[in-house]
């Protein structure tokens, strides 16, 4: 059996005193106090995935809003000589007028579909910034 020196045994456990000294400071306390009480952080990968599916449902809905934007177009068509006519006190034909009135309802639906079209354009930004960032890592 090995003989235990007084000096070293000692020594060691003086070496101890101080660890453990060092771990119950009020200075530990609160470090160990900090590290509890800062927010969970939301892993990486969660987030950036949220955030490109943020991003394509985005851009699904400005693809919606730009095809009633073109159908929109499509219905009001060109009546804009018909309306001038008309504005001139021109007398238009039965066919004509039921052009104008078409064209005027289309309108009120274009204006809306604009006024769409520009929010979902809105919202859609970030998804530039995205595509861009995507862009970049492909290309290298």
């Amino acid at each position: 059996m090995a003989r235990t020196n007084g000096a070293k045994t000692e020594a060691a456990s003086s070496k101890a005193a101080e660890i453990e000294e060092l771990e119950t400071t009020p200075e530990a306390f609160e470090a160990e106090d900090l590290e509890v009480e800062a927010a969970p952080e939301v892993p990486k990968a969660k987030t950036d995935t949220q955030e490109i599916e943020d991003c394509l449902g985005a851009l699904k809905a400005l693809l919606v809003a730009v095809e009633k934007l073109q159908k929109a177009r499509q219905e009001v068509g060109d009546i804009k000589s018909l309306l001038v006519r008309m504005l001139d006190g021109e007398l238009v034909s039965g066919d004509e007028l039921e052009q104008i009135k078409t064209g005027v309802n289309g309108l009120t639906k274009l204006v809306r579909a604009y006024s769409d079209h520009q929010s979902a354009l809105s919202k859609a930004q970030p998804a530039r910034q995205l595509l861009d960032d995507v862009l970049k890592v492909q290309n290298k």
